[in-house]
């Protein structure tokens, strides 16, 4: 019972069914993420419990980022989760912008706290002000770190992995002795992050900077990979900020040159969070569930024997197989007393990519059935009968074949709702009815940005040079550079 001051505590809504995903995309998406127990919503307001399938989800998408971050000579480290008030309004321009998402601890214990300390909603301040405890001289630079940690933002309108409270991501933060290092820092690591989302998560990208409206707070450039979901609206996916000296300048970190002459750090950060699996789950999940590309999949492949009354051949040798391919493999033996149609659906609404089927018929004939996810129910090619003998090396072509089909897909809806408009009507009326990213020659003028948001709800998501056409298509101005617009998360 809760009085008339409190909040009901949050609970996670019943699933029974999923609904179609072309009639509400939200609705979908939600009970996908229920259902197939990727979440479930925690007593706090908008923040959500990362269930084990979920982070198992989340531990795929970051043990492919972290081989990479190693490869390019980053280090992982950790930073406090706390944040005085007195270091976090050094740089004001962060400050203001993210000012109305910042929580506060005021108190400790019985103890009142004398300065307010932040529950970091990003970490260039703490991070900032130890670069400057151990740059000394240009010997020392460049410092090249991530953290994976979680950070808090107070949103008021929430949605699982897209938009919480709470949420878990990266954050690299690096300090180099010239700007060209540092651009070229910034540049590298959008191409990290572009060859995650496509060959990894199979899911294709726009690259290119943001407008200075849409810019990180105190960053002299950001840079941004935008993917297209399948209501039309754009989500950002990841992004890259060039933060010229402005931190360096506000937290010290300064150096002796190689002419020994003092000077500030050039700094970088850039960051991928959990939303990125809500993209995952919009892009490739169907009426059925989730689809999952196999190198996203914590389970790539799920064996189901179907046992003949009290025999046990096929559970038999459905442990053999396992223990056979766990080599190789992410998979699972699903020998629960279920009815198999029940393990199909569990594991079809899961989007586990292969499912195993051992049935001792087949097994008579020496064969074994493999069944695709990623094709739709009674679609020729979704089953196959291989030969046992031949199990290891047809899996892997099948994962393969799944993983490009996926990302095919993607790649065609992005290619499909990609508009070129040919007039400022056109533009103005595909941008309300939210048909999808519109390619337009662009000013890039604030007032020009503003007033596209006022009429349509859309933003220019990332920019590229040069303009494909002389005139502005939002305003009639002279283009400067082209401009992906859509409605966005």
């Amino acid at each position: 019972m809760t009085t008339m001051d409190e909040e009901p505590l949050q609970k996670t809504p019943f699933v029974k069914e999923i609904p179609p995903k072309a009639a509400d995309l939200s609705e979908w998406y939600q009970a996908v993420c229920y259902k197939a127990e990727l979440v479930s919503l925690s007593p706090v307001r908008g923040c959500v419990v990362l269930r084990p399938y979920g982070y198992g989800l989340w531990e795929r998408l970051q043990s492919e980022l972290d081989q990479r971050f190693k490869a390019t000579g980053h280090e992982n480290a950790y930073f406090p989760l706390l944040i005085p008030e007195s270091l976090f309004t050094r740089e004001a321009e962060h400050v203001e912008g993210f000012a109305p998402e910042v929580a506060w601890v005021t108190q400790g214990g019985n103890e009142i706290l004398t300065e307010r300390l932040a529950i970091r909603p990003t970490s260039e301040v703490i991070i900032g002000t130890m670069y400057a405890e151990w740059v000394q001289s240009y010997r020392d630079l460049p410092i090249l770190i991530n953290q994976w940690v979680n950070v808090m933002r107070w949103e008021k309108r929430t949605r699982p992995f897209l938009r919480t409270l709470e949420f878990l991501w990266q954050e690299g933060h690096t300090a180099h002795e010239t700007q060209a290092e540092a651009a070229a820092e910034v540049a590298q690591m959008l191409d990290v992050y572009a060859e995650v989302a496509e060959d990894i998560v199979g899911i294709p990208v726009y690259k290119g900077e943001k407008s200075a409206s849409e810019r990180f707070a105190g960053a002299d450039h950001t840079y941004s990979i935008e993917a297209l979901m399948p209501d039309g609206k754009a989500l950002q996916a990841a992004t890259s900020h060039e933060l010229g000296q402005n931190f360096a300048r506000a937290y010290d970190i300064t150096f002796a040159g190689r002419d020994q002459r003092q000077q500030h750090a050039w700094t970088t950060s850039w960051g991928m969070s959990w939303r990125m699996l809500g993209a995952l789950i919009m892009v490739h999940g169907d009426d059925l569930g989730l689809r999952i590309p196999p190198k996203m999949a914590p389970i790539e492949v799920v064996i189901v024997p179907i046992a003949a009354g009290e025999s046990t051949l096929a559970i038999d040798f459905a442990k053999r197989l396992q223990a056979q391919l766990r080599g190789e493999f992410r998979v699972k033996l699903d020998d629960r007393d279920l009815r198999p149609g029940n393990k199909y659906a569990h594991w079809d609404l899961r989007g586990v990519p292969l499912r195993i089927v051992v049935g001792e018929r087949d097994l008579a004939d020496g064969k074994i059935t493999l069944v695709r996810r990623d094709f739709a129910p009674k679609t020729a090619g979704r089953e196959t009968a291989v030969l046992v003998s031949d199990i290891a090396p047809t899996i892997r072509e099948m994962l393969v074949a799944i993983q490009a089909n996926l990302y095919a897909q993607a790649r065609a809806f992005l290619s499909d709702h990609t508009f070129a408009p040919a007039t400022h009507e056109e533009f103005i009326a595909k941008a309300k009815e939210r048909a999808g990213m519109l390619d337009i020659p662009w000013c890039n003028l604030p007032e020009c940005e503003a007033a596209i948001k006022e009429q349509t709800s859309a933003t220019t998501r990332n920019l590229r040079t040069p303009a494909h056409g002389p005139i502005c298509l939002a305003c009639g101005e002279p283009a400067r550079v082209q401009a992906y617009v859509a409605q966005s998360y």
